[in-house]
């Protein structure tokens, strides 16, 4: 299974065709992120079939700019959000050993790591304005899939929004780690030292998978 037979499922279905129509009217009345090509580019830089880790997010960055298609991810030069840069000290924290700090989170798109918003676009400066109209259908969808295979994996939720989708990840196959979200509101709540970074590489190697290079050196 790839991702192109579970979004052709989906396309015919009527709330995808509603949620297309308002999309498509979006970007053309409205600025809205991420560009319009780059919607579903968590998807196109993860395969299904290469998915070991899911970090889910809520909507994209609302800010010009930011939003490149993976949750938390900004392209290379554009200042660190908040979030990024708690996780970045996190990573930091659990391996001992300073990254660059590029928001650009590709390095772990091509290595298996699922960045999915649960909403896949946004207005301009209007966060949560595109929620409600289909895309949670669509990723809730995915996620279920993604459960269904029982290649192992791990979801790692921050956040009660994220953790919400807990109830669709019930395949004894996977890890699911939970903590406070990584916003500066909530990041010394439980989110420093979750150490889900090493969790989940513990996780993946003891079931014979390749690691995932968390320290970015580029």
């Amino acid at each position: 299974m790839e991702w192109k037979d579970i979004l052709d499922e989906e396309r015919i279905k009527p709330y995808y065709i509603e949620l297309k129509e308002f999309v498509d009217r979006e970007y053309e009345e409205y600025q809205v992120f991420p560009p319009k090509q780059k919607i579903y580019r968590a998807l196109s830089l993860t395969p299904f079939s290469s998915t070991k880790v899911i970090i889910l997010g809520q909507d994209p960055y609302h800010n010009p700019g930011q939003a490149m298609g993976l949750s938390f991810s900004v392209p290379k030069g554009i200042d660190l959000p908040p979030s990024l840069l708690n996780i970045f000290k996190e990573i930091e924290n659990e391996y001992h050993e300073n990254m660059v700090h590029s928001g650009d989170l590709t390095y772990l798109a091509v290595q298996g790591v699922l960045l999915l918003n649960t909403i896949l676009s946004v207005r301009l400066n209007q966060p949560l304005s595109h929620q409600n109209k289909g895309y949670e259908i669509l990723t809730d969808t995915l996620i279920k899939k993604l459960n269904e295979d029982d290649s192992p994996k791990v979801f790692i939720l921050w956040g009660s929004k994220a953790i919400q989708k807990k109830e669709f990840i019930t395949n004894p196959n996977h890890l699911i780690l939970t903590s406070p979200h990584p916003s500066p509101l909530s990041a010394s709540r439980g989110f420093f030292g979750n150490m889900h970074f090493i969790k989940c590489n513990q996780f993946l190697e003891s079931h014979n998978l390749k690691p995932i290079r968390w320290i970015n050196h580029d």
